[in-house]
C-alpha cells in the first residue's frame, strides 16, 4: 500500500511507484527532503511523462525551488532548533518503547543537565530525520538499506555507525514440558494459533497456554515482526506486563509457552526451546544463527555529532551502559 507524503504544502501529481521500488522510502513528515532524491535524476517535463501512470503526492515548494542538476544538497545542522545541552533521537519503535527510556534514565543519573527529546515510530523516520538535520541519534533496528546510503550520498551526509546491541528474544516453556525444540514454523503457528495442542509439536495431548507481552509494548510488535510475519496473535492470548510476570506465569503452567529476554530464559521453572536446533544466546545471535533478533544501531552525523550526543552513545557502548542492555532482555554487543 503506497505511503503518501505530508505536510503544509501544495502538492502536484508524481509518481510513487518509482520511490517505492526503486528507493523503498517515503518522507515523512514533515521531512520532504526524501522526495530530492528523484529530482536530479531527470529534467521535470521527463519525470512527469515517466511517473504519469502512477499517482503520488509531492510538496510542490520542492519543484518551485529549482533542481540543482547532480549537485549534492547540503544537510542543515542537527538540532538547529534545539537547546545545546538536548539530544534528539527519531526512528525504530524497538528501541524507543523501552530500551532508549531505559538507558536515559541511567544517563541522567551522572548527567541531569543533558536532556532528551525522543520520537519514534520506525527505523526509516530516523534516517529520513537525520538526513535533514532534524535528529542527532537515528535509532535503526535494521542496518542502512541501499536507498539509505544513496540518499544520504545525495544529501552530503557521511554517517556515522554504532551498533550498540540486539533485540533477541527466547521462545520459552514449563521446565516440566517435554517440548525441547520448536521450529520456526511450528513457533508461527503456536504463536497465531493454528497449532492448538502440544501433541502437534511432540509434546503430551494437553492443550497450548498462550502468554505474550502487553500489546502497548514494543516487544509485542517485535515479536509478531520476526516470528509471525506479522500475522495477529492468536484470539485471547493471556497478557503480562513484563518479561518477569511472564516468565512466572509460564512456570507455574505446565502447558504454558511465551517469550522473553535471554536473561529471564533462565528463570526458576521455564526453559528455553531451541529454534531449528539453535540455542538462544548471544553468541548465536552474533553469528546470525538465531532467527529471534535485530542486531540495533545508533547513527549519527559524522560531521556534526555533538559532544552531548558522543557522551550518550560513550555510555550506551560502555559496560554499565551493556549491563543495562541486557538487565531489559537485550543482547549486548559482540
Amino acid at each position: 500500500m503506497t505511503e503518501w507524503v505530508s505536510g503544509q504544502s501544495i502538492y502536484v501529481l508524481l509518481g510513487c511507484k518509482y520511490l517505492r521500488e526503486n528507493l523503498n522510502v517515503v518522507a515523512i513528515n514533515p521531512l520532504h527532503l526524501t522526495i530530492m532524491k528523484i529530482l536530479p535524476r531527470f529534467a521535470l517535463p521527463e519525470s512527469l511523462k515517466i511517473c504519469s501512470r502512477y499517482v503520488a503526492l509531492v510538496p510542490l515548494s520542492l519543484l518551485l525551488c529549482g533542481c540543482p542538476g547532480n549537485a549534492p544538497t547540503p544537510v542543515a545542522g542537527p538540532t538547529s532548533s534545539s537547546p545545546v545541552n538536548t539530544i534528539v533521537i527519531r526512528g525504530s519503535n524497538t528501541i524507543g518503547e523501552e530500551l532508549a527510556p531505559g538507558l536515559i534514565a541511567e544517563f541522567r543519573k551522572q548527567h541531569p543537565q543533558i536532556n532528551f527529546d525522543v520520537e519514534t515510530k520506525a527505523t526509516g523516520y530516523g534516517m529520513a530525520a537525520l538526513r535533514v538535520g532534524k535528529c542527532d541519534i537515528a535509532a535503526a533496528s535494521r542496518p542502512a538499506i541501499q536507498a539509505d546510503l544513496e540518499l544520504a550520498q545525495d544529501a552530503n551526509l557521511e554517517m556515522n555507525e554504532y551498533v550498540i546491541g540486539a533485540y533477541s528474544v527466547a521462545v520459552i516453556v514449563n521446565a516440566n514440558n517435554p517440548v525441547g525444540n520448536l521450529t520456526k514454523a511450528q513457533v508461527h503457528e503456536v504463536f497465531t494459533g493454528k497449532i492448538k495442542n502440544w501433541r502437534d509439536v511432540g509434546g503430551p495431548d494437553a492443550e497450548i497456554h498462550l502468554y505474550v507481552r502487553d500489546p502497548i509494548s514494543g516487544t509485542y510488535l517485535g515479536f509478531k515482526e520476526i516470528a509471525m510475519n506479522n500475522e495477529d496473535y492468536a484470539p485471547h492470548p493471556k497478557l503480562a506486563v513484563s518479561y518477569t510476570d511472564l516468565a512466572k506465569s509460564v512456570a507455574a503452567d505446565n502447558n504454558g509457552i511465551g517469550y522473553v529476554g535471554f536473561v529471564m530464559a533462565k528463570s526458576p521453572g521455564v526453559k528455553a526451546v531451541t529454534i531449528d536446533g539453535v540455542e538462544a544466546s548471544d553468541t548465536t545471535v552474533h553469528s546470525g544463527t538465531y532467527p529471534y533478533a535485530r542486531v540495533l544501531r545508533f547513527y549519527t552525523n559524522k560531521a556534526s555529532e555533538t559532544q552531548p550526543t558522543k557522551t550518550f552513545i560513550e555510555f550506551v557502548l560502555s559496560s554499565a551502559g551493556q549491563e543495562m542492555l541486557r538487565e531489559m532482555g537485550f543482547s549486548a554487543k559482540p
